[in-house]
């Protein structure tokens, strides 16, 4: 009756699968805070195409604001998103699982920095 006593081993639950730590954690939470435009995503041709229409939309609209790319997944993780690619107007999440065209990017922009 060995197969009954073995104690079942614990498994953190985290989004990123267990690997943060509270320092990669607090990294995360603070670039989280930070205002700008960023682009959720591992940099794949749907990423660049959404980076590549926010720089279009803050071009027209005569914002000069970069456009970060954030890759780490424990910071993509810190926002809440699952679906990439993201689009986050200061801090907060626009978008997310699609690609936005330049006109959709400048419309949400302009709502959130309206």
């Amino acid at each position: 009756m060995g197969l009954f006593s073995k104690k079942k081993e614990e498994t953190k639950s985290c989004c990123c699968g267990g690997g943060c730590t509270p320092e990669t954690m607090a990294q995360a939470e603070a670039a989280k805070a930070a205002s700008g435009v960023k682009v959720l995503g591992s940099g794949c041709a749907k990423c660049i195409a959404l980076e590549t229409a926010a720089r279009e939309a803050l071009a027209e609209l005569g914002m000069d604001t970069a456009v970060d790319h954030v890759t780490d997944f424990t910071q993509i993780a810190a926002y809440g998103v699952m679906t990439t690619p993201a689009l986050v107007v200061d801090g907060k999440v626009v978008s997310y699982g699609k690609v936005l065209k330049k006109e959709e990017a400048k419309a949400l922009i302009q709502r959130v920095r309206g």
